[in-house]
């Protein structure tokens, strides 16, 4: 097993960050297109506001698994971290732009929504949770904030749990996926606990 691991490192290590946005990116204009284009079925915007939702929280479980992951199995994908949590922010701003532009588009009702809907008040908070984390996601701001840094980025264990919850309350009916999001969420933010010193000793 640990040469498989330090296999997939080696390998993990010579994959550039550049080649992480281009992929993940990608998705995007390909889904504008799909819904210009009449392939996204006969609702569009709401499937493009879904697709780019779900790409979002997908890079969000991806960006909370980093740490687990090289914890507990050794596997290092702490170089994409970075990469991982501006992609979410950039899907998350696509998403709520189309909402805004495309779905609502009246300044009015989008406010009116804020304000009465549970699911957007939870999404649009997760939104601006993300804000300063990403405006934070570089190395000038790493230096200047030092150990504050650290502290504001754990606002992303918040933010994710907001985006889960926006997802399950959006849906209508009983669904199982969204309840699968927030399933391992919780499940990748209780992974970050550590039992106290005193239970250690036990």
């Amino acid at each position: 097993m640990s040469l498989l691991v330090d296999q997939i490192n080696a390998l993990l290590r010579r994959v550039p960050t550049w080649a992480v946005y281009i992929l993940f990116a990608a998705p995007a204009p390909y889904f504008f297109y799909m819904g210009a284009t009449g392939g996204l079925g006969i609702e569009p915007i709401k499937a493009l506001e879904h697709e780019l939702g779900a790409l979002a929280l997908k890079l969000l479980v991806a960006g909370l698994a980093v740490t687990p992951l090289r914890r507990l199995a050794g596997v290092n994908l702490l170089k994409f971290r970075r990469a991982l949590g501006l992609l979410t922010f950039f899907y998350v701003v696509l998403h709520l732009l189309v909402w805004l532009l495309l779905d609502v588009q009246i300044p009015a009702q989008i406010w009116a929504d804020i304000l009465k809907r549970p699911y957007v008040t939870i999404g649009f908070a997760a939104f601006l949770l993300l804000v300063p984390l990403a405006a934070t996601s570089n190395n000038w701001s790493v230096r200047k904030l030092g150990p504050k840094w650290r502290r504001l980025h754990k606002l992303t264990y918040v933010a994710a749990l907001l985006a889960a919850l926006h997802f399950v309350w959006l849906v209508k009916g009983f669904q199982i996926e969204p309840l699968i999001y927030l399933a391992v969420i919780l499940g990748l933010l209780a992974l970050r606990l550590r039992p106290s010193r005193k239970k250690q000793a036990v």
